[in-house]
């Protein structure tokens, strides 16, 4: 038989039950503020690491290498490479390399960038096209440069993802197009600057009918290796000068599968 439960008795059992949950409570915020705090630690030393890797990279692979625009140094100094990396691998983001992206792609080595960049010779109010977005880091150098930048990236993937990034990253000046670059993007042409970040066996005559008066275009041409060449044109007339032997992933698409020229 059971008894009838002390009133005070039960008023004391829920009172400690109440605050032995607050206690719990108190004790799980503590924990989250704790994580919370050591998560922005990490992450500030994070990005403290970062500029510092990223100042250093400009110093001495790009600066120290000859390169001379003073806002392209600028640019690289202000985009966050890391950011246009897998994670797993930002910690290397600022050496002298290129890095994997998925897809079999790759995003150049910073002293390329700033080389084929510089090679331009931009001045703020160009129409630039950029063939092969990638993660899409050289397009944000080249907005920072340009007026308006039109890149295409043949891989869905890629181009959705550099998209996407780009956009979070407040470029407005930007716009992704997914398609063959072989063929370039004769809506916008003529441009001011081309830049091609993939080598095709040889010259695309799309890309070289796309050039305004006055146009360069800086593109790898070859196989397994490449030479990286300057095209101009100047009068009407196209110039083709050689600068350095480089590698690059190769241009697919369809002009280049069918031999177009």
């Amino acid at each position: 038989m059971h008894g009838k439960l002390n009133p005070v008795r039960y008023l004391l059992y829920k009172g400690l039950k109440s605050v032995l949950i607050l206690l719990m409570a108190l004790s799980l915020l503590s924990d989250c503020k704790r994580e919370l705090n050591e998560n922005q630690e990490t992450t500030g030393r994070k990005e403290t690491f970062f500029d510092h890797a990223r100042e250093e990279m400009v110093k001495a692979q790009i600066r120290n290498r000859g390169i001379k625009d003073e806002r392209l140094l600028k640019a690289m100094l202000k985009v966050e490479r890391h950011k246009f990396v897998p994670e797993e691998i930002q910690k290397f983001a600022y050496i002298d390399r290129p890095l994997p992206i998925g897809e079999e792609q790759t995003i150049s080595q910073p002293y390329i960038v700033a080389l084929m960049t510089e090679l331009l010779k931009l001045n703020g109010d160009e129409k630039v096209l950029e063939i092969g977005t990638g993660s899409g880091y050289q397009a944000a150098i080249l907005a920072e440069l340009a007026r308006e930048v039109y890149t295409i990236e043949i891989l869905e993937p890629l181009a959705m993802q550099a998209e996407k990034l780009l956009q979070d990253l407040g470029y407005e000046n930007i716009t992704v197009k997914c398609g063959d670059g072989y063929i370039g993007w004769e809506e916008y042409a003529p441009y001011d600057a081309i830049i091609v970040t993939c080598a095709p066996p040889y010259v695309p005559q799309p890309l070289i009918d796309q050039l305004a008066e006055g146009a360069r275009m800086v593109i790898p041409v070859g196989t397994a290796w490449q030479e990286l060449k300057l095209i101009e044109k100047l009068n009407g007339q196209i110039k083709i000068f050689d600068t350095i032997p480089v590698r690059f992933v190769p241009m697919t698409g369809e002009g280049v599968k069918n031999g177009q020229n």
